[in-house]
């Protein structure tokens, strides 16, 4: 177990912290509320591209939480094919509630060089009891999870090829924005074609011709792993993008 969750007053470090960031995005933190979260982030792990932090069937031994880097849930067919079914970004975490399950029906794994930290369920479990205000925010922070899984949802079964992959980067903008890690609407994109297909229920070829169609209509630039969108109203247009499901409220923008 890491060290005692009692900390007084809030780091400097807390303005860049992505987690607080994320958690101070969907309700109010105190001083002290910043000071332990800080605490139980520290000291992350590097961790290299499509490494498994946990697999499907394991059993849960901990709460990983992405620092820096993207990271992804997913789960293979028979085939091998896979299905990647959310991104998990700096500030996200796997489920609080995971240590309710005996194996794992799904695995988690970085699509990019990451910077993890593992949190032990005692940790977890004296942070819910002890400190409500962040309880608050992370259970709104799980309830955003299950609306954005619901839109996804939506995506796969409802929306064009094109509408996928610009919902996707709609979506992206405003999360990594709520973290401080997108800039005058630009952010890393640290994946593959390959990556965005099994993300889209596309092939690669499909990608390539879509995101090729968002780069003519002068929307996006995507250079070097970087995007950066070009016309932010007409890529909402394009996707029918509302950020309602992430509830960002007035923080959206900042």
């Amino acid at each position: 177990m890491q060290d005692s969750l009692d900390a007084g007053g809030e780091t400097p470090d807390s303005r860049t912290n992505p987690l607080i960031r994320k958690l101070e995005s969907l309700a109010q933190l105190s001083g002290e509320d910043k000071a332990v979260l800080e605490r139980i982030s520290a000291n992350p792990q590097i961790v290299a591209t499509g490494t498994d932090l946990i697999r499907v069937g394991d059993k849960p031994d901990g709460v990983y939480l992405i620092m820096d880097g993207m990271a992804c849930r997913y789960t293979l067919r028979a085939n091998g094919t896979r299905q990647i079914m959310a991104y998990l970004i700096p500030g996200d975490y796997c489920d609080l509630d995971v240590a309710l399950l005996e194996r794992m029906d799904h695995s988690i794994s970085t699509l990019s060089t990451c910077s993890v930290v593992r949190i032990d369920l005692n940790t977890i479990q004296e942070l819910l009891r002890q400190h409500p205000a962040i309880t608050h925010a992370l259970r709104l922070a799980t309830l955003v999870d299950e609306a954005t899984l619901r839109e996804w949802v939506v995506n796969l079964g409802r929306r064009s090829a094109e509408e996928r992959i610009a919902h996707l980067m709609c979506e992206l903008l405003l999360r990594l924005r709520a973290v401080g890690r997108a800039t005058n609407d630009s952010y890393a994109l640290p994946v593959t074609q390959e990556d965005l297909a099994d993300t889209t229920g596309l092939t690669t070829v499909h990608v390539s011709r879509m995101l090729a169609s968002l780069r003519q209509r002068n929307l996006i630039e995507l250079s070097g792993r970087r995007l950066k969108i070009l016309d932010l109203a007409g890529l909402e247009a394009l996707a029918e993008f509302k950020s309602d499901y992430l509830h960002l409220g007035g923080r959206k923008a900042a």
